[in-house]
């Protein structure tokens, strides 16, 4: 009777190894993390390379000819709208002015002259003295003596407007470039490097383009286009170094015609720049906020491209099924706003769906953890039942 029970009890063991044996060769399975669809409120953000441009930016040259004679102000200095920036030599102009200035004064000496004349003749004239013909002479005299008055002011302002250039002003508020001059320069109006540039930086333009297809849907959801410029919101700008400018603008421009050679459509967002951070010739990237609302969101990493079509795998049934999704073309480079294809609810493979085969069974780690735990719990029973059936065997 013992040698019975025990052999029952070795094939109870046996079995248990067995099944144990069968769990641990079984073939692992793969694990997909799946995501339930769901609707949520998202704010995409959409970068624009741009370049940064002063409001106001003047290129400094001479109106006059002449020799630098004194530079006023350093590189990079800040400068006020009506500084003396350069002085030219003012030796020729100055002499020109007084010439003029003594040219009018020797032109209303002959006016009043000549008016002296035709008053005496218009005396002597009545008295019969003299002839109709010496009147009307002294009265062109008149003229000409006033004419050649109107002369010399013309020629007086002509030239006290030249000596006045010979100090060359800013005429705006702003930041002085680079200094190509030196004292003893010969300079003239027809110079091709200025003077200097003058940037007026307290408050900078960023321009930047954008495609015809995301203008349209942006003029499409504002109504028009100048209610786009009213309604859109603030913008940010990623400076060069990757860090974002700490105020914030507003797009006050957009141009009216798209480029021929890019496709694209030129816009203009301005900041303000009082600590002038921002310098003119500068880059960065403009970013643009957009809200949208009760929007389907999905990853990026669960769909997948296919003859520039966009497709997700719903699961079905634990199965994969290949689907076609319409996704909102503005996104934040992570995820899609999905248009059309799925709806709340739907359970898709969150990662990875380019490697997934239709028809695939999909199953998470949760799920084969826990299958896995109910085939071990089911193993433990059998044996557990086993060796009781072999126990009781023992003691009948």
């Amino acid at each position: 009777m013992k040698r019975i029970a025990l052999f029952v009890l070795a094939c109870t063991v046996l079995l248990a190894s067995c099944n144990q044996k069968t769990t641990q060769s079984a073939p692992i399975e793969k694990a997909y993390k799946v995501l339930e669809v769901s609707a949520s409120d998202r704010v995409l953000k959409t970068g624009y390379s741009a370049t940064i441009n002063g409001c106001q930016t003047v290129e400094i040259r001479p109106q006059v000819s002449g020799m630098i004679t004194d530079i006023l102000i350093n590189e990079g200095d800040i400068v006020s709208k009506g500084q003396v920036l350069f002085v030219i030599d003012q030796t020729a102009y100055k002499a020109a002015y007084e010439i003029a200035v003594a040219n009018v004064k020797s032109a209303e000496a002959g006016l009043s002259t000549a008016q002296l004349i035709l008053d005496s003749n218009k005396a002597l004239f009545e008295e019969g003295v003299v002839s109709e013909f010496d009147l009307m002479t002294s009265r062109n005299d008149l003229a000409e003596a006033e004419a050649s008055l109107a002369l010399a002011k013309a020629n007086e302002t002509n030239a006290a407007n030249n000596l006045s250039y010979t100090e060359v002003r800013s005429p705006v508020n702003g930041v002085a470039s680079m200094i190509p001059y030196r004292v003893g320069a010969l300079v003239s109006s027809n110079i091709a490097t200025p003077l200097v540039t003058v940037s007026d930086d307290s408050e900078v333009y960023a321009y930047f383009s954008m495609a015809e297809n995301t203008m349209l849907d942006l003029i499409q959801q504002y109504g028009t286009l100048r209610e786009a410029i009213r309604e859109m919101p603030e913008v940010e700008l990623i400076m060069s170094n990757g860090q974002t400018y700490n105020k914030k603008g507003r797009i006050d421009a957009i141009s009216g015609t798209i480029s021929a050679s890019t496709g694209a459509v030129s816009l203009r967002a301005s900041f303000p720049n009082r600590g002038r951070l921002l310098r003119d010739g500068g880059s960065g990237q403009v970013v643009i906020p957009s809200v949208v609302k009760n929007a389907i969101v999905i990853p990026q990493a669960a769909t997948y491209e296919l003859q520039e079509k966009v497709f997700v795998y719903k699961v079905v049934d634990g199965k994969a099924v290949s689907t076609q999704v319409n996704v909102l073309s503005q996104n934040n480079g992570v995820e899609y706003i999905v248009l059309d294809g799925l709806r709340v609810g739907d359970v898709i493979v969150a990662e990875g769906a380019g490697l997934v085969r239709e028809g695939a069974t999909i199953k998470t780690a949760e799920q084969i953890a826990a299958e896995a735990e109910e085939a071990a719990r089911k193993a433990a029973e059998e044996a557990a039942a086993l060796a009781k059936d072999g126990q009781t065997f023992e003691e009948n």
